[in-house]
């Protein structure tokens, strides 16, 4: 593995996601600074070094809303993420992910991937139009904010070969730097062991993980390791659904246990690692070690650092994250497998991920057993 400017430039290009959900967890529900960015940190240099690939790290992204919107505690975020770790820990090391994966076709895959894309679109379209409430000390104007954004995403698929990624969080580091550069606490923050009781666990299980476990399922294990063989080949044979499960359902555990942010791979963080430049482990374990360095070097005083990161930026990210994910769809081939696709699409962005991935096995193995019903027909009336 070799650190290049390009590994630095895709090593950041999937903070989009990351930044407003660690931000409000922090502020809104009272989460440490560092119990947040260790899990995440240290599951991206884990990553880095085990599976040699891009592979990204990203907060749960239904789990997270929810928590977030509940206002739910650092005791019942702490309980799910034990629940997330211990059910995918034990899925990945049974290898029952790998042969449910077997079942899945691709043209479903595609669809899970368009409806990844579809929502970094419609996240990267919230930060500027409706600002998390923990930014909105730093906010602009709805039409600056837009026009700034749509700028960057401009930049960033026009010239991505140049690192843009690298430059816009340059220019995002560097105001936030200006704003609150002179009044950083230093130090880790305090970490505190949750405190858990049935009650606890009952609430996490049924608010928090039975919204997230079809989501991580889907996109967590299935796309990533699909979109990690699209983009690789052969050099993503590490990279399968039950070792994607293994791995983050580790960090899950860690996260549990120290009342910090669970945390999940990605299909779309994948694609943004590497269309703005990544190629080997070196992207993760770059990021990893920078998250690392923030949590226990500034954690104390990290809340108010994150919440300055202009806004616009982590929508241009998003947005060309997302617009490069759908591209993935370009593979597939005849009209059957792009309406597949495009079903699976629309129905996960409007409805639910977890009936949408069910209508597309249902209609796929519907057609496939018809078939097979038509063609012993007719080999029996002959």
């Amino acid at each position: 593995m070799k650190l290049d400017r390009r590994e630095l430039a895709g090593a950041v290009a999937d903070l989009g996601v990351l930044v407003p959900i660690a931000v409000a967890l922090i502020v809104k529900n009272g989460l440490s600074p560092t119990a947040v960015l260790l899990p995440a940190g240290l599951l991206y240099a884990a990553a880095g070094l085990i599976y040699r690939l891009p592979v990204p790290v990203q907060p749960l992204k239904a789990f997270g809303a929810i928590a977030i919107a509940q206002g739910l505690g650092a005791d019942e975020i702490a309980a799910g993420a034990l629940l997330m770790g211990a059910i995918f820990v034990v899925l990945g090391r049974s290898r029952l992910l790998d042969l449910t994966a077997r079942a899945v076709p691709r043209a479903v895959i595609r669809g899970v991937q368009l409806v990844v894309g579809l929502l970094f679109l419609k996240i990267a379209w919230g930060l500027v139009t409706d600002p998390p409430a923990a930014f909105a000390d730093h906010a602009l104007s709805t039409n600056a904010a837009v026009g700034l954004a749509a700028l960057g995403l401009v930049a960033a698929l026009a010239f991505k070969r140049y690192s843009v990624s690298l430059v816009l969080v340059a220019i995002g580091v560097a105001v936030v730097v200006a704003k609150e550069g002179g009044a950083v606490e230093l130090g880790p923050s305090t970490l505190a062991l949750p405190s858990f009781d049935a009650a606890t666990f009952a609430t996490a299980f049924t608010l928090l993980v039975l919204p997230q476990l079809p989501l991580s399922f889907a996109n967590s294990c299935l796309a990533t390791a699909d979109a990690a063989r699209t983009y690789f080949g052969e050099r993503a044979a590490k990279v399968t659904p039950g070792r994607l499960a293994t791995s983050f359902g580790s960090a899950d555990l860690l996260a549990g246990a120290i009342g910090g942010m669970p945390v999940c791979h990605g299909a779309g963080g994948m694609t943004a690692h590497v269309a703005f430049g990544a190629r080997t482990g070196a992207a993760p374990v770059a990021m990893g070690v920078a998250l690392l360095t923030l949590a226990l070097a500034v954690g104390a005083g990290l809340g108010g650092l994150l919440t300055a990161f202009p806004l616009p930026i982590l929508a241009a990210l998003l947005a060309g994250a997302g617009v490069l994910h759908i591209g993935l769809l370009r593979d597939l081939e005849g009209a059957p497998s792009w309406a597949l696709a495009l079903l699976v699409g629309l129905v996960g962005f409007l409805v639910h991920l977890a009936v949408a991935v069910l209508v597309g096995l249902a209609l796929w193995w519907g057609v496939r057993a018809a078939r097979a019903v038509h063609a012993a027909r007719a080999a029996y009336a002959r």
